[in-house]
């Protein structure tokens, strides 16, 4: 493998790198009492003859037992990894997608590459696929999108998965400061602000959900369009000062996107800015007052589109079922918003009386609130907390604004959240992006326009 010059040597240092291209690790399932698993074809197990056919994978004791249809025991150990041979795939069954978001379901998923079965110390299992990083891709961009989307959108979209991967694989091996058991979190008194990154992924690279990037095995490669767009993309990745970019996308910025700074860390990513996602600039959302203007308003961009033909192209079956992502609308009682904030978050604040943004970003994201009840008052950050604590699942975004509902004695009723955006606004805007391509935009220029100052650079 040749890294270019302008490239850290140690960019890949922690892949494994086989005679074609790195593999990584992907957990597909966890914290698993069993899994039953289907194996097209032969695969290889150590010390025994090899197996295809119906298995069940169970936590038993302080190991994994691999069971046959007929429940006879054909192996045990606390790690059982299963070697692919000729071509062969294996499919999941009851794959939770989605999780705790508004389009989580169940599916069975087949997948290419080896499997490895671990046992964890809860006495559950975890389902881990190694796979090549461009078998990987294939699927990612194929579960984040709908494989009949434009190839130049593809191709874009491939570049910045493979980016996103081999930097968070970076920082997942970078050491964690000596002063600091959790960068990922401040708490205090009445004061909680978390973000996420890949910190409980333990015993593989990435998972294989949202929260990281989506990967649903080949079940939803149903055109050659991804399998193109990684062959023609292979090894590329987008780069600023030498070093592989932390790409970040989500589904909709809402007309601007956000930086990086209000969904994660407070800190500057030169390539992570808030731009105008259409060909006019809209002025960063500034006051309270700016961002009510703003998400009440449907200016034109990228992603403003409700044109179903379009999204039925660009977007998989289950993101159809998420409708008025550009401007949203969500109505809540007092009761039963004081009854979602006591589930997900398990503090009684006693009777909700207010709801108020301290700190947003340019395209108008919520990054610190302010929530007031009889008992007490919690400030909550960042977007994604918001977004979690005041939904059953998730809401869209936290680009939002109140209102308050009283009642005729003056006492609070309700609220109704007016809202923009789909996600948390970094990076690329997967809808804008699509429809740029749409327009006739090639994969470098869509880079370019999310991604300002970065460079396109093959690694391997």
């Amino acid at each position: 493998m040749v890294l270019k010059d302008s490239i850290s040597s140690n960019i890949l240092s922690h892949l494994s790198v086989g005679s074609c291209c790195p593999k990584i690790m992907v957990g597909i399932m966890d914290h698993q009492k069993e899994v039953r698993i289907n194996l097209h074809g032969p695969f290889t197990i150590e010390h025994a003859s090899d197996i295809t056919g119906v298995f069940i994978a169970r936590a038993k004791g302080k190991d994994i037992v691999l069971y046959d249809e007929q429940e006879r025991v054909l192996y045990r150990a606390q790690t059982i990894r299963l070697l692919n041979k000729d071509d062969s795939t294996f499919t999941l069954f009851n794959v939770t997608i989605g999780i705790n978001f508004h389009w989580e379901k169940q599916e069975e998923q087949t997948f290419k590459g080896g499997i490895v079965f671990k046992r964890r110390t809860d006495s559950t299992l975890a389902v881990i696929n190694e796979i090549d990083i461009e078998d990987y891709l294939e699927s990612v961009i194929s579960s984040e999108m709908n494989s009949s989307a434009p190839l130049e959108f593809l191709k874009a979209h491939a570049i910045i998965s493979r980016s996103w991967l081999i930097a968070a694989l970076k920082r997942k091996k970078s050491p964690v400061p000596k002063d600091k058991t959790n960068n990922n979190a401040i708490e205090g008194s009445n004061t909680i602000i978390r973000w996420y990154e890949q910190e409980g992924h333990d015993i593989y690279d990435v998972c294989a959900d949202d929260h990281c990037q989506r990967y649903q095995g080949i079940t939803k490669i149903i055109t050659h369009r991804p399998l193109e767009a990684v062959k023609m993309t292979y090894g590329v990745v987008i780069t600023y000062n030498g070093e592989v970019c932390d790409a970040r996308y989500s589904k909709a910025c809402g007309g601007i996107t956000e930086e990086y700074r209000t969904a994660w860390k407070d800190m500057e990513v030169p390539y992570l800015i808030s731009i105008s996602d259409g060909t006019k600039a809209f002025k960063p959302i500034t006051t309270e007052k700016e961002a009510r203007a703003w998400i009440n308003s449907k200016p034109e961009a990228y992603c403003n589109t409700d044109d179903i033909n379009v999204l039925m192209a660009i977007l998989p079956d289950f993101d159809l079922k998420t409708e008025g992502f550009f401007r949203w609308r969500v109505d809540y009682t007092r009761c039963e918003l004081e009854e979602i904030i006591r589930e997900k978050s398990g503090y009684h604040i006693g009777t909700l009386t207010q709801i108020t943004p301290l700190k947003r970003g340019p395209s108008g994201r919520i990054s610190l609130i302010k929530i007031k009840g009889s008992k007490m008052t919690i400030t909550l950050g960042k977007e994604l907390e918001i977004r979690r604590w005041l939904s059953r699942s998730h809401l869209y975004s936290s680009a939002f604004v109140i209102d308050t509902r009283y009642d005729p004695s003056g006492e609070v009723q309700g609220f109704t959240f007016s809202g923009a955006g789909w996600g948390h606004g970094v990076g690329l805007c997967q809808i804008g992006a699509a429809c740029m391509a749409i327009k006739g935009f090639k994969a470098e220029d869509i880079l370019r326009h999310y991604f300002p100052g970065t460079l396109t650079e093959k690694i391997y």
